[in-house]
């Protein structure tokens, strides 16, 4: 029996990234610092799926001496993380109000991409039925990649 537990994800700013992934919904379900390992991780989850499917975002923390802290590259060999929400529109709503930029809008009332601060491609999917086309969403064009 195989059991899946987390996703890891490496941030530079961590509470930009646990901010923009409040805005999708999910919720800090528990925080770890280490002082030794210089590094805080962030587990985060959608209510009800603690513990089921979980995001960890790990800080690593600048080395202290002054040195600046590492930088991380998205890479497209990760893919993306993807949520089902109860309606597209208003989470990607929530986002763009926050200053994050839609890059595939839901123009289909179905499915859309949004990026962490982090370049992490996360897809909002609509639960049950695509919801009917409406605007701004419904002629927006993509922007960047995702």
């Amino acid at each position: 029996m195989i059991q899946y537990l987390h996703t890891m994800i490496r941030v530079t700013d961590l509470e930009a990234s646990v901010g923009f992934f409040r805005l999708l919904g999910l919720e800090e379900v528990r925080r770890k610092e280490s002082e030794k390992g210089r590094f805080t991780l962030v587990f985060l989850a959608a209510p009800g799926q603690e513990g089921l499917a979980e995001v960890e975002l790990t800080y690593n923390w600048p080395p202290g001496d002054g040195s600046p802290a590492e930088s991380y590259t998205g890479g497209r060999n990760f893919g993306h993380l993807a949520y089902r929400v109860d309606n597209v529109y208003q989470t990607c709503q929530r986002l763009l109000d926050a200053g994050h930029t839609i890059n595939r809008p839901p123009r289909d009332g179905h499915m859309a991409f949004a990026k962490s601060p982090d370049g992490i491609s996360v897809e909002i999917l609509q639960r049950g039925e695509h919801l009917p086309p409406a605007e701004p969403w419904a002629s927006m064009e993509n922007t960047g990649s995702w």
